[in-house]
């Protein structure tokens, strides 16, 4: 334990409470990517008053807030803040109805079916303990609220903000810390060197025949056959194009064409997703997806290729492994067998390796449990975990404690890895 969350354990017992009322205050008002601004007019005044100096609408809604206590490492912290276009169904009392309209002008609910409000709960906590305790750590604090996580936009967005207003506007880290709420068990920490996080890239694809009257197929071009068979087709680059040791996934989430049963439509769109580890294995998909999708439209007499759009694309997170070392041991430290290695990478994809990947800087990114130990338990025991209802599920609830005080002693202790001297050195 180091004298970070050694201030946590002596701090007012009032404090856990008022993150407690925070956490049910954004996880009833969740917000869509990069529409965040209730959220980040929240964190922002919050951090004003606890003495940051506090930059707002960074990469549109984002906020960065930095604390200089004298000499020492640059230590960023990063929250996201978005919630997501789903409705929630957990029967909570603090439960969301938000409705929002998303880019495309289309109505939907709006739920925290992620945990960023806890992120957010989390990183505040945090802050807090770290500016009422400055005689505990030296450095400078870079902390950092980010939106439009969940589109891939708010990573990226910040970054170009922070890039095209001059890069000495805020200082540069020397190491970057986040986490992540999962299912596990509550009071546990997972950490990972390396590879922590999958790649993602998400593609909607056109293809283009030509229209006809559902009695007269000879005088088209079907699209709707052209789409079926690049679907079948696409699936066998997993199985027959990767390597069975080489973990990868492809899913083709969504399939449209036609109005009608008796017309041929001109065009079809594929939507799809593909998951890899490696960024060989990345580039080797992306280019026979686009080989396979040009060849059945080939085969079928298109007069057009097909067209290519990129809905998303996050990157690795491939966390560095000498400060993951560093990040263990402090979690060794404070949380004794409830901190432990994960033992694969985690299929989800992020855009927080954005910021170091862009920076050259190291990363290191974990998961906090969120599950009742309990039920977690019993779902190992019966082999249920998959069950058990995870993020992005509209049932998806992190049991608030221990999970809060989980987080912060996480961070808390991470952190202070760089900032507290002489410990988890």
């Amino acid at each position: 334990m180091n004298a970070l969350t050694q201030a946590l354990a002596a701090a007012d017992p009032a404090m856990l409470s008022e993150l407690e009322a925070l956490y049910k205050d954004l996880h009833q008002h969740p917000e869509l990517s990069m529409q965040e601004v209730r959220t980040a007019k929240i964190v922002a005044d919050a951090m004003d008053k606890l003495g940051y100096e506090v930059t707002r609408g960074v990469g549109v809604t984002g906020v960065v807030c930095v604390l200089k206590n004298g000499a020492g490492p640059t230590v960023m912290l990063r929250a996201d803040m978005d919630g997501l276009p789903m409705a929630e169904n957990t029967g909570l009392p603090y439960a969301s109805s938000v409705t929002a309209r998303e880019a495309d002008g289309a109505e939907v609910g709006v739920a925290h079916s992620c945990g960023h409000d806890m992120h957010v709960t989390w990183l505040l906590g945090a802050a807090r303990i770290l500016a009422a305790n400055r005689g505990a750590w030296q450095g400078t604090l870079l902390i950092v609220f980010q939106p439009g996580e969940e589109t891939a936009e708010g990573a990226s967005a910040m970054v170009k903000d922070w890039e095209q207003k001059g890069q000495g506007r805020f200082p540069k880290p020397d190491i970057i810390l986040g986490q992540h709420v999962m299912v596990g068990a509550a009071g546990t920490v997972s950490y990972r060197p390396g590879v922590t996080l999958s790649a993602g890239d998400s593609l909607k694809i056109t293809l283009f025949g030509r229209g006809s009257h559902g009695s007269q197929p000879q005088t088209s071009i079907d699209p709707v056959i052209m789409a079926a068979a690049t679907t079948l087709r696409l699936q066998t680059i997993v199985s027959r194009e990767i390597a069975p040791t080489e973990p990868a996934v492809l899913t083709i989430g969504s399939l449209q064409a036609g109005t009608k049963e008796n017309i041929i439509p001109d065009d079809a769109t594929i939507k799809l997703n593909m998951r890899t580890y490696s960024e060989d294995t990345r580039e080797y998909m992306l280019k026979s997806i686009r080989r396979i999708c040009c060849a059945e439209c080939d085969a079928s007499g298109a007069e057009r290729p097909p067209e290519f759009t990129t809905i998303n694309s996050y990157p690795l997170t491939e966390n560095d492994l000498v400060a993951t070392q560093k990040v263990a041991k402090a979690f060794g430290q404070q949380f004794g067998d409830k901190a432990a290695l994960a033992p694969s990478p985690a299929s989800a994809s992020e855009d927080f390796s954005i910021f170091g990947r862009t920076w050259g800087v190291p990363y290191v990114f974990w998961f906090v449990g969120g599950t009742d130990p309990k039920v977690y338990a019993k779902a190992v025991q019966d082999k249920t975990v998959n069950k058990i209802p995870s993020n992005h599920s509209p049932q998806f609830a992190p049991q608030i404690h221990p999970t809060l005080e989980t987080g912060l002693q996480a961070m808390l202790s991470a952190a202070g890895a760089w900032l507290c001297s002489g410990t988890a050195a």
